[in-house]
Protein backbone atom coordinates (compact mmCIF):
# COMPACT_ATOMS: atom_id res chain seq x y z
CA UNK A 1 0.00 0.00 0.00
CA UNK A 2 2.63 2.20 0.53
CA UNK A 3 4.72 1.89 -2.21
CA UNK A 4 1.85 2.12 -3.92
CA UNK A 5 1.09 5.60 -2.69
CA UNK A 6 4.50 6.50 -3.04
CA UNK A 7 4.72 5.34 -6.86
CA UNK A 8 1.35 7.80 -7.36
CA UNK A 9 2.75 10.42 -6.09
CA UNK A 10 6.13 10.36 -8.32
CA UNK A 11 4.02 10.46 -11.33
CA UNK A 12 2.25 13.17 -10.10
CA UNK A 13 5.13 15.13 -9.70
CA UNK A 14 6.98 14.15 -12.43
CA UNK A 15 3.88 16.30 -14.22
CA UNK A 16 5.21 19.45 -12.05
CA UNK A 17 7.27 21.92 -12.88
CA UNK A 18 10.71 21.97 -10.93
CA UNK A 19 11.08 25.58 -10.99
CA UNK A 20 10.26 25.48 -7.22
CA UNK A 21 13.32 23.34 -6.09
CA UNK A 22 15.75 25.67 -7.57
CA UNK A 23 17.48 27.84 -5.46
CA UNK A 24 17.60 25.82 -2.34
CA UNK A 25 20.80 26.36 -0.53
CA UNK A 26 22.66 23.52 2.24
CA UNK A 27 24.78 26.63 3.47
CA UNK A 28 24.78 27.61 6.77
CA UNK A 29 24.13 31.67 6.41
CA UNK A 30 25.52 34.35 8.73
CA UNK A 31 23.49 36.71 10.61
CA UNK A 32 24.96 40.42 10.12
CA UNK A 33 22.63 41.62 12.44
CA UNK A 34 23.43 39.33 15.43
CA UNK A 35 27.64 39.37 14.67
CA UNK A 36 30.41 42.10 15.14
CA UNK A 37 33.89 42.59 15.60
CA UNK A 38 34.46 44.18 18.73
CA UNK A 39 38.06 46.15 20.23
CA UNK A 40 37.89 46.83 24.04
CA UNK A 41 41.30 48.49 24.25
CA UNK A 42 43.19 45.37 25.15
CA UNK A 43 42.61 43.12 22.64
CA UNK A 44 39.68 42.22 19.56
CA UNK A 45 36.16 40.22 19.89
CA UNK A 46 34.82 38.41 17.20
CA UNK A 47 31.64 37.03 17.10
CA UNK A 48 29.80 35.41 14.29
CA UNK A 49 26.15 34.31 14.24
CA UNK A 50 25.48 31.16 12.36
CA UNK A 51 21.97 29.41 11.19
CA UNK A 52 23.48 26.13 12.49
CA UNK A 53 26.66 24.53 14.04
CA UNK A 54 29.49 23.77 11.16
CA UNK A 55 32.83 22.29 11.30
CA UNK A 56 35.45 25.16 12.12
CA UNK A 57 39.15 25.82 12.74
CA UNK A 58 40.59 29.02 13.33
CA UNK A 59 44.21 29.58 13.62
CA UNK A 60 46.58 32.90 12.87
CA UNK A 61 49.19 33.20 9.86
CA UNK A 62 52.00 35.91 8.83
CA UNK A 63 53.28 37.83 5.98
CA UNK A 64 51.00 39.86 6.67
CA UNK A 65 49.56 39.16 9.81
CA UNK A 66 46.18 37.84 9.58
CA UNK A 67 43.30 35.71 11.54
CA UNK A 68 41.99 32.72 9.22
CA UNK A 69 38.65 30.80 9.80
CA UNK A 70 37.66 28.02 7.62
CA UNK A 71 34.25 26.27 8.21
CA UNK A 72 32.32 23.94 6.09
CA UNK A 73 30.00 25.64 3.78
CA UNK A 74 29.04 29.25 5.36
CA UNK A 75 27.44 31.81 3.46
CA UNK A 76 29.78 35.19 4.05
CA UNK A 77 28.47 37.14 1.51
CA UNK A 78 27.00 39.51 4.11
CA UNK A 79 30.43 40.00 5.86
CA UNK A 80 30.89 43.39 4.67
CA UNK A 81 28.10 43.99 6.46
CA UNK A 82 28.41 43.54 10.14
CA UNK A 83 30.12 46.12 12.31
CA UNK A 84 33.49 46.45 12.73
CA UNK A 85 34.30 48.65 15.87
CA UNK A 86 38.11 48.64 15.83
CA UNK A 87 40.92 49.95 13.44
CA UNK A 88 43.19 47.18 13.95
CA UNK A 89 41.57 44.79 11.38
CA UNK A 90 42.48 46.53 8.40
CA UNK A 91 40.94 44.14 5.85
CA UNK A 92 37.76 41.72 5.95
CA UNK A 93 37.48 39.08 2.98
CA UNK A 94 36.05 35.78 2.76
CA UNK A 95 36.02 33.15 0.08
CA UNK A 96 35.81 29.41 -0.97
CA UNK A 97 38.80 27.58 0.20
CA UNK A 98 38.30 24.54 -1.29
CA UNK A 99 34.90 22.45 -2.41
CA UNK A 100 32.68 22.06 0.39
CA UNK A 101 34.75 24.53 2.62
CA UNK A 102 34.29 28.37 3.12
CA UNK A 103 37.42 30.94 4.45
CA UNK A 104 37.15 33.68 5.86
CA UNK A 105 40.45 35.99 6.35
CA UNK A 106 40.86 39.17 8.90
CA UNK A 107 44.00 41.01 8.48
CA UNK A 108 44.89 42.63 10.88
CA UNK A 109 47.56 46.13 11.66
CA UNK A 110 50.23 44.18 14.09
CA UNK A 111 50.29 40.46 16.05
CA UNK A 112 47.47 38.97 17.63
CA UNK A 113 47.53 35.87 18.91
CA UNK A 114 44.13 33.94 19.39
CA UNK A 115 43.55 32.97 23.36
CA UNK A 116 40.06 32.01 23.00
CA UNK A 117 38.10 30.06 20.33
CA UNK A 118 34.55 28.25 20.73
CA UNK A 119 31.54 27.67 19.12
CA UNK A 120 28.59 28.06 21.44
CA UNK A 121 25.34 26.46 19.93
CA UNK A 122 21.56 26.65 21.67
CA UNK A 123 18.34 26.06 19.56
CA UNK A 124 19.66 24.83 16.39
CA UNK A 125 21.67 28.27 15.76
CA UNK A 126 25.54 28.91 16.53
CA UNK A 127 28.49 31.40 17.12
CA UNK A 128 31.61 31.40 16.63
CA UNK A 129 33.55 33.35 19.33
CA UNK A 130 37.01 34.07 18.88
CA UNK A 131 39.50 36.44 21.44
CA UNK A 132 42.27 38.26 19.51
CA UNK A 133 45.48 39.70 22.30
CA UNK A 134 48.21 41.89 21.67
CA UNK A 135 51.18 39.53 21.15
CA UNK A 136 54.93 40.05 21.18
CA UNK A 137 56.48 38.67 17.77
CA UNK A 138 57.74 35.87 18.89
CA UNK A 139 54.55 34.39 20.34
CA UNK A 140 52.98 35.09 17.34
CA UNK A 141 55.73 33.83 15.20
CA UNK A 142 55.09 30.29 17.30
CA UNK A 143 51.15 30.42 16.74
CA UNK A 144 51.81 31.14 12.83
CA UNK A 145 54.04 28.74 12.20
CA UNK A 146 52.57 25.65 13.62
CA UNK A 147 51.83 23.18 10.92
CA UNK A 148 48.56 21.86 9.26
CA UNK A 149 46.42 19.60 11.47
CA UNK A 150 47.57 16.11 10.50
CA UNK A 151 43.93 15.57 10.02
CA UNK A 152 42.84 18.91 7.72
CA UNK A 153 44.47 18.05 4.52
CA UNK A 154 42.06 14.82 4.03
CA UNK A 155 39.62 14.90 6.85
CA UNK A 156 37.83 11.25 6.62
CA UNK A 157 34.59 9.39 7.55
CA UNK A 158 34.54 7.21 9.65
CA UNK A 159 34.07 3.16 8.10
CA UNK A 160 30.67 2.73 7.04
CA UNK A 161 29.53 -0.59 8.03
CA UNK A 162 28.36 -3.62 6.34
CA UNK A 163 24.35 -3.15 5.61
CA UNK A 164 22.58 -5.45 7.72
CA UNK A 165 18.61 -6.37 7.42
CA UNK A 166 16.32 -4.27 10.04
CA UNK A 167 14.26 -6.42 11.97
CA UNK A 168 16.50 -9.40 11.89
CA UNK A 169 18.57 -9.96 15.41
CA UNK A 170 18.85 -7.46 17.85
CA UNK A 171 18.01 -3.45 17.89
CA UNK A 172 20.67 -1.71 15.86
CA UNK A 173 21.54 1.42 17.35
CA UNK A 174 24.02 4.01 15.56
CA UNK A 175 25.64 6.32 17.96
CA UNK A 176 26.91 9.48 16.86
CA UNK A 177 29.80 11.05 19.02
CA UNK A 178 29.70 14.80 18.22
CA UNK A 179 32.42 16.57 16.45
CA UNK A 180 35.97 15.04 16.11
CA UNK A 181 39.09 15.80 14.27
CA UNK A 182 39.41 19.15 13.03
CA UNK A 183 36.25 20.40 14.52
CA UNK A 184 36.55 20.08 18.51
CA UNK A 185 33.23 21.42 19.14
CA UNK A 186 32.54 22.85 22.88
CA UNK A 187 36.11 23.26 24.95
CA UNK A 188 36.14 24.48 28.61
CA UNK A 189 38.42 24.20 31.09
CA UNK A 190 40.71 21.83 29.48
CA UNK A 191 37.52 19.81 28.33
CA UNK A 192 36.65 19.17 24.86
CA UNK A 193 33.31 18.51 23.61
CA UNK A 194 34.88 15.65 20.50
CA UNK A 195 36.90 14.02 23.20
CA UNK A 196 34.09 14.02 25.83
CA UNK A 197 31.51 12.29 23.51
CA UNK A 198 33.40 10.03 22.05
CA UNK A 199 34.49 8.38 25.64
CA UNK A 200 30.80 8.37 26.52
CA UNK A 201 29.99 6.59 23.09
CA UNK A 202 32.31 3.63 23.89
CA UNK A 203 31.21 3.07 27.68
CA UNK A 204 27.63 3.62 26.43
CA UNK A 205 28.40 0.75 23.60
CA UNK A 206 30.00 -1.28 25.53
CA UNK A 207 26.81 -1.09 28.25
CA UNK A 208 24.11 -1.72 25.28
CA UNK A 209 25.84 -4.51 23.69
CA UNK A 210 26.53 -6.60 26.56
CA UNK A 211 23.48 -8.89 26.59
CA UNK A 212 22.98 -9.19 23.14
CA UNK A 213 20.13 -7.10 23.20
CA UNK A 214 21.50 -4.19 20.96
CA UNK A 215 23.67 -4.15 18.00
CA UNK A 216 25.73 -0.86 18.26
CA UNK A 217 27.55 0.73 15.41
CA UNK A 218 29.75 4.05 15.88
CA UNK A 219 29.89 6.91 13.55
CA UNK A 220 33.17 7.80 14.68
CA UNK A 221 35.47 5.34 16.61
CA UNK A 222 38.25 7.51 17.05
CA UNK A 223 39.75 11.76 17.19
CA UNK A 224 38.67 11.66 13.18
CA UNK A 225 36.49 14.75 11.46
CA UNK A 226 33.42 12.66 9.84
CA UNK A 227 31.26 15.35 7.82
CA UNK A 228 27.39 15.31 8.40
CA UNK A 229 26.39 13.80 5.73
CA UNK A 230 28.80 10.65 6.56
CA UNK A 231 26.99 10.15 9.65
CA UNK A 232 23.86 9.81 8.25
CA UNK A 233 25.17 7.58 5.73
CA UNK A 234 26.44 5.25 8.64
CA UNK A 235 22.94 5.08 9.75
CA UNK A 236 21.42 3.86 6.71
CA UNK A 237 24.07 1.26 5.79
CA UNK A 238 23.73 -0.38 9.18
CA UNK A 239 20.37 -0.68 8.98
CA UNK A 240 19.75 1.59 12.10
CA UNK A 241 16.41 1.48 14.14
CA UNK A 242 17.65 4.34 16.17
CA UNK A 243 20.37 7.17 15.29
CA UNK A 244 21.38 9.16 18.46
CA UNK A 245 24.18 11.81 18.57
CA UNK A 246 25.95 12.82 21.50
CA UNK A 247 26.99 16.04 22.76
CA UNK A 248 27.87 18.60 25.57
CA UNK A 249 27.91 22.13 24.40
CA UNK A 250 28.72 25.43 26.25
CA UNK A 251 26.58 28.60 26.40
CA UNK A 252 28.18 32.02 25.89
CA UNK A 253 25.66 33.54 27.92
CA UNK A 254 22.79 32.52 30.55
CA UNK A 255 22.73 29.32 32.82
CA UNK A 256 21.83 26.07 31.18
CA UNK A 257 23.04 22.78 32.78
CA UNK A 258 21.23 19.15 33.30
CA UNK A 259 21.02 16.83 30.10
CA UNK A 260 18.33 17.81 27.59
CA UNK A 261 17.07 15.68 24.88
CA UNK A 262 16.52 17.36 21.19
CA UNK A 263 14.16 16.37 18.37
CA UNK A 264 13.65 17.76 14.58
CA UNK A 265 11.75 20.84 15.49
CA UNK A 266 8.55 21.06 12.72
CA UNK A 267 10.15 24.66 12.00
CA UNK A 268 12.98 22.43 10.36
CA UNK A 269 11.37 19.72 8.66
CA UNK A 270 10.92 21.19 5.35
CA UNK A 271 14.10 23.08 5.26
CA UNK A 272 15.53 19.77 6.31
CA UNK A 273 13.96 17.60 3.73
CA UNK A 274 15.27 20.60 0.92
CA UNK A 275 18.84 20.57 2.34
CA UNK A 276 18.79 16.93 1.75
CA UNK A 277 17.52 16.46 -0.89
CA UNK A 278 19.91 19.29 -2.57
CA UNK A 279 23.15 17.65 -1.38
CA UNK A 280 22.87 13.65 -0.17
CA UNK A 281 23.47 10.95 -1.67
CA UNK A 282 20.18 10.00 -3.25
CA UNK A 283 20.67 6.02 -2.43
CA UNK A 284 20.27 7.15 1.51
CA UNK A 285 17.09 9.72 1.44
CA UNK A 286 14.82 6.78 2.59
CA UNK A 287 15.10 3.00 2.55
CA UNK A 288 14.00 1.00 -0.25
CA UNK A 289 13.21 3.55 -2.40
CA UNK A 290 15.44 4.72 -5.47
CA UNK A 291 15.59 8.18 -5.82
CA UNK A 292 18.58 8.68 -7.56
CA UNK A 293 16.43 9.83 -10.93
CA UNK A 294 14.07 12.04 -8.87
CA UNK A 295 14.27 15.95 -8.65
CA UNK A 296 14.32 17.71 -5.28
CA UNK A 297 10.78 18.20 -5.34
CA UNK A 298 9.65 14.85 -5.38
CA UNK A 299 12.18 13.79 -2.94
CA UNK A 300 11.10 16.45 -0.61
CA UNK A 301 7.22 15.38 -0.91
CA UNK A 302 8.52 11.56 -0.37
CA UNK A 303 10.60 12.29 2.53
CA UNK A 304 7.86 14.45 4.06
CA UNK A 305 5.69 11.48 4.57
CA UNK A 306 8.55 9.31 5.70
CA UNK A 307 9.08 11.57 8.24
CA UNK A 308 5.56 11.68 9.51
CA UNK A 309 5.07 8.51 10.22
CA UNK A 310 8.69 8.39 11.70
CA UNK A 311 7.59 11.88 14.17
CA UNK A 312 5.48 9.96 16.94
CA UNK A 313 8.08 7.09 17.49
CA UNK A 314 10.75 9.95 18.10
CA UNK A 315 8.35 11.28 20.49
CA UNK A 316 7.90 8.40 22.45
CA UNK A 317 11.49 7.84 22.63
CA UNK A 318 12.43 11.28 24.10
CA UNK A 319 9.78 10.43 26.74
CA UNK A 320 10.94 7.38 27.43
CA UNK A 321 14.73 8.44 28.01
CA UNK A 322 13.27 11.29 29.84
CA UNK A 323 11.70 8.96 32.21
CA UNK A 324 14.39 6.91 32.82
CA UNK A 325 16.71 9.82 33.71
CA UNK A 326 14.54 10.89 35.59
CA UNK A 327 13.84 7.44 37.59
CA UNK A 328 17.95 7.34 37.92
CA UNK A 329 17.70 10.56 39.70
CA UNK A 330 20.05 12.76 37.29
CA UNK A 331 19.72 16.34 36.32
CA UNK A 332 18.05 17.50 33.44
CA UNK A 333 17.74 20.43 32.11
CA UNK A 334 14.61 23.04 33.22
CA UNK A 335 12.98 22.20 29.56
CA UNK A 336 14.58 18.60 29.12
CA UNK A 337 12.89 17.92 26.12
CA UNK A 338 13.27 20.72 23.22
CA UNK A 339 13.47 20.64 19.34
CA UNK A 340 15.78 22.39 16.73
CA UNK A 341 16.84 21.61 13.31
CA UNK A 342 20.06 19.36 13.97
CA UNK A 343 21.47 18.55 10.68
CA UNK A 344 21.88 14.98 12.25
CA UNK A 345 18.68 14.73 13.18
CA UNK A 346 17.13 14.75 9.15
CA UNK A 347 17.04 11.18 8.27
CA UNK A 348 13.45 10.92 7.56
CA UNK A 349 12.89 7.14 8.50
CA UNK A 350 15.62 6.65 10.76
CA UNK A 351 14.21 7.99 14.73
CA UNK A 352 16.63 10.43 15.72
CA UNK A 353 17.07 12.15 18.97
CA UNK A 354 20.43 14.38 20.19
CA UNK A 355 21.42 13.99 23.86
CA UNK A 356 22.92 17.32 25.35
CA UNK A 357 24.64 15.04 28.54
CA UNK A 358 25.10 18.74 29.97
CA UNK A 359 26.92 21.99 29.26
CA UNK A 360 30.49 22.50 29.27
CA UNK A 361 29.70 25.88 30.18
CA UNK A 362 28.82 24.46 33.49
CA UNK A 363 31.12 24.04 36.19
CA UNK A 364 28.92 21.26 37.74
CA UNK A 365 28.16 20.09 34.61
CA UNK A 366 32.20 19.64 33.47
CA UNK A 367 32.82 18.12 36.75
CA UNK A 368 29.89 15.02 36.49
CA UNK A 369 30.98 14.83 32.64
CA UNK A 370 34.22 13.72 33.57
CA UNK A 371 33.26 11.37 36.71
CA UNK A 372 33.63 7.63 35.65
CA UNK A 373 30.20 6.87 37.82
CA UNK A 374 27.94 9.95 37.16
CA UNK A 375 28.57 8.28 33.26
CA UNK A 376 27.62 4.73 34.61
CA UNK A 377 24.28 6.04 35.70
CA UNK A 378 23.49 8.09 33.00
CA UNK A 379 24.36 5.12 30.72
CA UNK A 380 22.23 3.15 32.80
CA UNK A 381 19.48 5.47 32.32
CA UNK A 382 19.82 5.49 28.68
CA UNK A 383 19.86 2.09 28.52
CA UNK A 384 17.03 1.66 30.07
CA UNK A 385 14.93 4.32 28.16
CA UNK A 386 15.86 2.48 24.95
CA UNK A 387 14.83 -1.17 26.17
CA UNK A 388 11.42 0.78 27.50
CA UNK A 389 11.00 1.97 24.18
CA UNK A 390 11.78 -0.59 22.31
CA UNK A 391 9.23 -2.73 24.06
CA UNK A 392 6.36 -0.15 23.72
CA UNK A 393 7.51 0.21 19.64
CA UNK A 394 6.87 -3.79 19.64
CA UNK A 395 3.58 -3.68 21.10
CA UNK A 396 2.15 -0.58 18.96
CA UNK A 397 3.29 -2.68 15.39
CA UNK A 398 1.94 -5.84 16.71
CA UNK A 399 -1.73 -3.70 16.84
CA UNK A 400 -0.90 -2.16 13.62
CA UNK A 401 -0.98 -5.68 12.23
CA UNK A 402 -4.60 -6.38 13.50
Amino acid sequence: MMQSLLTAIVTLMLLLSPASAQGLSALARMDPAASVISDDGRGISLRFSLSQPVPWRVRVMASPPRVVLDTREVDWSQIATIPRLTDRVSDLRAGVFRPGWSRLVLELTGPFTVSKAAMNTADGLAEIVVRLDPAEPEAFALQAERPEPADWALPKPADVPKAVVPGQGPVVVVLDPGHGGIDPGAESDGVQEAALTLTFARELKDALQRDGDFLVVMTRDDDVFVPLEARISVARAAGANVLISLHADALAEGEANGATLYTLSDEATDLAAKALAERHDRADLLAGVDLTQQDDLIATVLMDMARAKTAPKVDRLAQSLKAAIKAEGLRMHRHPIQSGGFSVLKSPDIPSILIELGFLSSASDRTRLSDPKWRARMITALRTGLMAWVAEEAVLARREKR
